[in-house]
Parts: C-alpha cells; structure tokens; sequence
C-alpha cells in the first residue's frame, strides 16, 4: 500500500523516475533553463534545490552527495563553482517556474523552469522599475512641508491678517464720519429760523 506516499510517481518506476530526474537536473545545471511539463518540473524542484543548498559549502563530503545524486562530474564542477556563487546571499528558491500554455497533442500543461539567479532580462526589470503615482504625492508631501514653505505660508497668514485688521478699521471709521455729518446738519437747520426771526424784528423796528 501507498499510505502517505504524496510525491508524484509521474508514471514510472523508482529507478526511471530517478534517472529521468537526474538527467534533468543536469539539463538544467549546464543550460540553467529547461522546457517540460509543469508535472515533472514540481519534480525537479523538490529534487534540485536540496543539492542546491548543499552546494553553498564547498566540501568534499557535499560533492561526493551530489554527485550521488547527478551522476556527471562537470555537471557537480559548475554546480559548485557557478551556480553556489549567483545564490550565495538567497535563503532558498533557486528555481522559478513559468507556464507557457497546454501541448497541442496530449494537452499537457508545459512550462520553463529556470534559476532565478541567471535570468538576466528579468533581474533588470527588476532594477529599472517605473515610479508610482505615490512617490509623486509624497514628494509634494515634502516640498510642502519643507522650513521654507512653512516661513512662507506663516508669512502670507500674517499679511492676510493685517489686510482684515486694516479693513475692519476703514468700515468702523466711515459710520463715524457719517454720524457726525448728520449732528451738524440739525444744528445748522436750527440755527437758521432764530437768525429769520432776529431779522424780521430788525426790519420792524427799523419801520
């Protein structure tokens, strides 16, 4: 029975599955990309990443192991010389895998399988990446909130304040001139039938 037997047979034997696996690591080794089912590259991944970490120490005792495992001699050479160079500083995930669609006979899922570390176009993309709308927002952020923005606009808030203070004063003063304008006036229309009257008795007596 297969009780908790979960890996993909892939619909071989032990010792086919192994060999076709050991084949394809090395496949993938010297060329650093390979195309297959998506099936046996989820494989591969689980088979080549251990000797990938074990490549990072350089001993003996690791090439003998991978050697165990690849069966080729130049294959373990560039393993240990190129390859434990390029992911010496990442913590895992050294292959990347990208669908490219089904296969026009038997409709199986196909894919690549790559190193990560040595797919060039795509570590430029990476490097070269368009700025955002944000950075835009955050850099008027910055010029806004610079000393000299600050002196500006405290400076511009006084002089508005000044202007409303200067026409607050100009609208109290004209009721004022007004309110006197119209207390002279009565007084000149009272005084004016007195001097009539002084007059007429002027006149009278003069008769």
């Amino acid at each position: 029975m297969r009780h908790r037997k979960k890996f993909n047979h892939l619909g071989r034997t032990t010792s086919h599955r192994k060999a076709m696996l050991s084949n394809m690591a090395v496949s993938l080794i010297k060329h650093k990309r390979i195309h297959t089912t998506l099936a046996k590259a989820k494989a591969l991944k689980v088979f080549i990443e251990p000797l990938i970490t074990k490549s990072k120490e350089d001993t003996t005792h690791s090439r003998r192991t991978a050697f165990s495992y690849l069966k080729d001699k130049e294959a373990v050479s560039i393993l240990f010389r190129e390859v434990s160079e390029k992911v010496a500083q990442r913590p895992g995930g050294y292959t990347r895998i990208l669908k490219t669609g089904n296969r026009i006979g038997d409709n199986a899922e196909m894919c690549f399988i790559e190193l990560v570390d040595f797919n060039e176009n795509m570590l430029e993309s990476a490097s070269t990446k368009k700025s955002t709308r944000r950075r835009r927002s955050s850099s008027k952020k910055k010029t806004e909130s610079s000393p000299a923005a600050e002196v500006k606009a405290e400076t511009e808030v006084k002089e508005e304040v000044k202007d409303a203070v200067v026409e607050e004063k100009e609208v109290k003063a004209e009721p004022e001139t007004e309110a006197k304008e119209e207390s002279k006036a009565p007084e000149a229309k009272a005084d004016t039938p007195a001097e009539e009257a002084s007059d007429d008795e002027e006149k009278k007596k003069e008769e």
